[in-house]
């Protein structure tokens, strides 16, 4: 897997940013295992990305990759971190690896939007949109400048309008962490780790 480009994804797609500390522990097999997934190994980034677009009960999870703040976050990309009933809690799991932890999705279909972001078990901020409805379905926290940029108004209130997009997650992400959609490619630092769900049943 020599001479390997990443691919980039983001649409119609879920992920996790982990922030990677250095001379911290590394190996995205923690973080499989801190989701209660089980580790299938490493694979090639096309296929990784494809199973992680095309099933859902896999997750692709990058080596560590140069992001915002000069600082290194691991993705964790899948449609599993959508599925209804799947336990993808940002809280526990800053908690549990000691570092910060963000969640995205988008879907320009139903247009649902999310983003939340934590560290060391506390929740920073959390932000959820439904378009199809216009609802806003959580809100913790106030706004930064990367969410106001996005147009988030500085707080919620009755009368508020929320019009967020594709565009408007993956802008918050390369804020925060990493816009996948940036990663197609460039040279791959390592091949893409699979974390399977048990099927259930």
């Amino acid at each position: 897997m020599q001479n390997e480009v990443m691919v980039g994804f983001g649409g119609k797609q879920a992920w996790l940013a982990v922030r990677s500390e250095p001379g911290a522990d590394r190996d995205p097999g923690r973080i499989i295992g801190a989701l209660g997934l089980r580790d299938l190994g490493s694979v090639p980034w096309r296929d990784g990305i494809d199973l992680a677009h095309l099933t859902d009960d896999r997750v692709a999870v990058t080596p560590p990759l140069p992001g915002a703040r000069d600082t290194s976050w691991v993705l964790v990309a899948g449609r599993w971190l959508i599925r209804p009933g799947t336990p993808v809690d940002v809280v526990g799991l800053s908690a549990e690896l000691g570092t910060e932890v963000q969640f995205f999705a988008t879907h320009r279909v139903t247009e649902l939007h999310r983003w939340q972001r934590a560290a060391e078990g506390e929740l920073i901020r959390a932000f959820g949109y439904v378009g199809q409805t216009g609802e806003v379905t959580s809100w913790h926290g106030e706004p930064d400048p990367a969410e106001r940029e996005a147009g988030l108004p500085g707080e919620l209130t009755e009368g508020t309008t929320v019009l967020v997009g594709e565009k408007d997650v993956l802008a918050v992400a390369s804020a925060w962490s990493i816009d996948p959609t940036t990663l197609t490619g460039r040279p791959a630092p390592g091949p893409l780790r699979i974390g399977a769900a048990d099927r259930e049943g």
